[in-house]
């Protein structure tokens, strides 16, 4: 059924940017690639999160100061101070505003961080979010069997928030740890981490933050990392 691939494409595709570009790369640094496969990704994660871009620069100085202050009253996303999940969204949110904001009107902020200023600027005005969302609407009008099938469509509109949500809230709540010892609570929260491929070992991560790989365990599954040894050896990318 062609709306189930659409929901399951978007989802895993913008999933892949975010965890590829956002997170391991504009945040980590776990690898290098040149200037133009940088701005080929940066691009495509704005086509691709569409009406819920993430720009990102913003993006990476909230999680480096999230792994900075991980679960601290200073942790810009932790579920550990919220009192519901309405409050950590909206907390998560003010955090991101404020720095999106700063990095648009400051250049002298960018550091090490990749920028587009063009692409941040599109990715951040309301008509163009809306010119996607109008979008997601239409291709469910035109194909979805159902009405039913229309409440699918806030996914498309907020995925990389909702996806920073699932990670952020379930990785610090529920799940194991291989590493006791850290002081913050992160967790693993699936044994095989298929639905956000690999971004649920939040307590691996934690332990190891610049490393690639995030599953420490046998029976544990990174998907994000096989891809990024594909692109390794396709010279797309180089493997700090």
């Amino acid at each position: 059924m062609i709306i189930i691939l659409f929901f399951i494409g978007h989802w895993y595709i913008s999933l892949f940017f975010q965890t590829f570009f956002l997170h391991r790369y504009t945040s980590h640094r776990m690898f290098k690639m040149n200037s133009f496969w940088e701005k080929t990704f940066f691009f495509l994660t704005f086509l691709v999160q569409g009406s819920s871009f993430l720009q990102p620069a913003a993006y990476g100085a909230m999680h480096r100061r999230h792994h900075s202050f991980s679960d601290t009253k200073k942790d810009p996303h932790s579920p550990v101070w919220s009192n519901n999940i309405f409050s950590f969204m909206w907390g998560t949110f003010k955090e991101y505003r404020n720095l999106s904001t700063q990095f648009i009107n400051d250049d002298s902020k960018s550091s090490d961080l990749p920028r587009w200023k063009s692409i941040e600027i599109l990715g951040e005005s309301m008509i163009v979010r809306l010119l996607f969302i109008i979008f997601y609407s239409s291709f469910y009008w035109i194909y979805a069997p159902s009405a039913w099938f229309f409440i699918l469509i806030p996914f498309h509109i907020f995925m990389g928030p909702i996806h920073g949500f699932i990670v952020n809230w379930f990785g610090h709540k529920n799940g194991y740890r291989n590493h006791p010892e850290l002081l913050d609570n992160s967790k693993n929260t699936l044994p095989v981490d298929l639905l956000m491929m690999g971004e649920l070992y939040q307590n691996n991560h934690h332990k190891s933050p610049n490393k690639p790989k995030f599953s420490h365990r046998w029976f544990e599954l990174d998907l994000g990392y096989l891809i990024i040894q594909i692109l390794n050896t396709l010279k797309v990318i180089r493997l700090v």
